[in-house]
């Protein structure tokens, strides 16, 4: 299981394409126009197996938060290395998308080439953009236009000062939410339909046209227990269609439009939108979120790294520490962490073979 997961986007990319090819997929390759830190090509490269014209459809995304990547990308890899692609349902074929953001797992970043969280992205922007009062109260101590050790510290009681006045609660809401006014920001949402949000779309709508049931897994890292991988279903408590989804994906499961989740509530993001893009199908749409550090360790990796990109040299010495920073909050190396992450994955991809049975 461990040879599934790789240390580098190009290695990762390179095991999805063995694999795939190994078991006789139909591999395409979108290519991104930016480059990794190595000059290399940046791409997202799918494959498919089962009919043209299968009536059902599984759908499997990694990298949509680039540096969790290595994440989606083991399990994605050991799915196929373990012969799931022969074992499908009859009627039935599999997509595997994998590094959906290629520029942010290249750059081990969580967001795009435009500092853009895809999973923010997802909005109607002929529309007024939601306002996230919180955010704008803490932007400034959230992404300092200095790193030291002392703005470190001051900024931190700041945050520390909010979290005092409105409670933790609220302050992952205010952080995590989404915001779509402070472009250099964390967890900025953008400002127009961004590249990955593109390439997904034209993915699904030409590799979904015919399928009448869509279950859709992406796999996160960074939130939650270590070792655990909460499934969060992209529907609220009360809806039918959350029922129908923890049907098959387990009583277990949570969702984080209704309060029980390790995650906040967030707008735009892909799965509570690509139903409406697949509106001729029955969609249920789980994510697998799996918890490595303690979440404040992995706000100030995201704040350092904020800044890293906007003021300072990711190939530097201290860049390559905020790296490894990044990497230790949204991916594990150890085999205890990758064997129970992977373990949980490959679980939820066999209950959702099991429900287009």
């Amino acid at each position: 299981m461990i040879e599934s997961f790789s240390e580098t986007y190009e290695e990762a990319r390179l095991k999805f394409v063995a694999a795939a090819t190994q078991v006789g997929g139909a591999l395409e390759r979108v290519e991104n126009a930016e480059h990794g830190p190595d000059g290399g090509t940046l791409s997202t490269d799918f494959v498919r197996f089962g009919p043209a014209s299968a009536e059902k459809l599984l759908v499997m995304i990694s990298g949509t938060h680039g540096v969790e990547g290595f994440y989606g990308s083991g399990v994605q890899v050991e799915w196929l290395a373990r012969g799931g692609a022969s074992s499908l349902p009859r009627d039935t074929a599999a997509l595997l998308i994998h590094a959906i953001n290629p520029y942010g797992f290249a750059w081990q970043r969580r967001v795009d080439e435009n500092n853009v969280d895809l999973n923010r992205n997802w909005l109607d922007f002929s529309r007024p953009l939601p306002v996230n009062e919180g955010y704008a109260e803490l932007a400034d101590a959230l992404c300092p236009a200095d790193w030291s050790p002392e703005t470190q510290r001051s900024t931190g009681a700041d945050i520390g000062a909010w979290a005092a006045r409105n409670g933790m609660a609220a302050l992952q809401q205010a952080v995590t939410g989404g915001q779509w006014h402070y472009p250099h920001g964390i967890f900025y949402g953008g400002s127009e339909p961004v590249w990955a949000r593109r390439a997904l779309t034209d993915i699904l709508k030409r590799q979904a046209q015919e399928a009448g049931r869509v279950l859709l897994l992406d796999f996160h890292t960074g939130l939650g227990a270590y070792g655990f991988a909460e499934l969060i279903i992209h529907r609220r408590l009360d809806d039918p269609a959350f029922t129908r989804t923890q049907a098959w994906i387990g009583k277990g499961s949570t969702s984080y439009l209704g309060g029980n989740s390790v995650a906040s509530e967030i707008s735009g993001d892909g799965f509570s939108a690509i139903p409406s893009l697949l509106s001729h199908a029955t969609v249920d749409a789980v994510t697998l979120e799996c918890g490595i550090r303690a979440i404040d360790e992995v706000g100030t990796a995201l704040r350092a790294d904020a800044w890293l990109h906007r003021y300072g040299d990711p190939l530097s010495p201290q860049g390559l520490a905020i790296k490894s920073q990044i990497r230790a909050a949204f991916d594990d190396p150890s085999a205890e962490w990758r064997g129970m992450a992977a373990g949980q994955a490959i679980a939820a991809i066999r209950a959702a073979v099991g429900e287009l049975s």
